[in-house]
């Protein structure tokens, strides 16, 4: 009965050692990610980024580029704005009136300041994040551009592990999904 148990066990790691990339595969990852010659972002094997394919969670250009690849893999890819942030939007910098910054009447000063970036909501209650241009007498001027817009991002990493995602985890991101 344990001999069965520890057969299956192996046999499912067996099938599942050289499983590809593809939707709804659980996913670990490491990476740099570097732009303008700069490391702006790293993960490790100790410290993967994890996500579930086809799901949106990665760029999607990035997303087809490792799609079809197994553990071990490695990869180099290189994202122009058009697949990765786009390209810089002057629409997205807004003059909102400085009262909309008050906590208990008063100007929230230590949080809003040039180069500061500021978590927000939309009307629509989505969260974005606004970088603080300046600071003027009734108006503070933010930027809601992705800091990324208008760069190209090189990606190279290495595939740690694949494997199917369980109902459990495809349940946990309907749910999140679904608000």
């Amino acid at each position: 009965m344990v001999w069965k148990g520890i057969e299956e066990k192996f046999e499912n790691s067996i099938k599942f050692k050289n499983m590809k990339i593809a939707q709804n595969a659980v996913v670990e990852f490491s990476y740099e990610l570097e732009v303008d010659g700069q490391i702006v972002d790293r993960t490790t094997k100790e410290r993967p980024l994890d996500y579930i394919h086809g799901t949106g969670s990665l760029l999607p250009k990035l997303e087809e580029h490792i799609e079809g690849m197994t553990a071990g893999d490695k990869f180099d890819v290189t994202l122009a704005p058009a697949d990765a942030y786009g390209e810089y939007v002057d629409e997205h910098v807004l003059e909102l009136p400085k009262n909309i910054f008050e906590v208990d009447g008063k100007f929230d000063a230590e949080m809003i300041k040039e180069g500061n970036t500021v978590p927000m909501m939309d009307s629509n209650g989505n969260r974005m994040n606004g970088s603080v241009l300046e600071v003027k007498e009734d108006i503070v001027v933010m930027d809601f551009n992705h800091p990324l817009v208008g760069k190209d991002l090189y990606f190279s990493g290495k595939i740690i592990d694949v494997r199917q995602a369980t109902e459990e985890e495809l349940a946990a991101l309907r749910k999140h999904s679904c608000g």
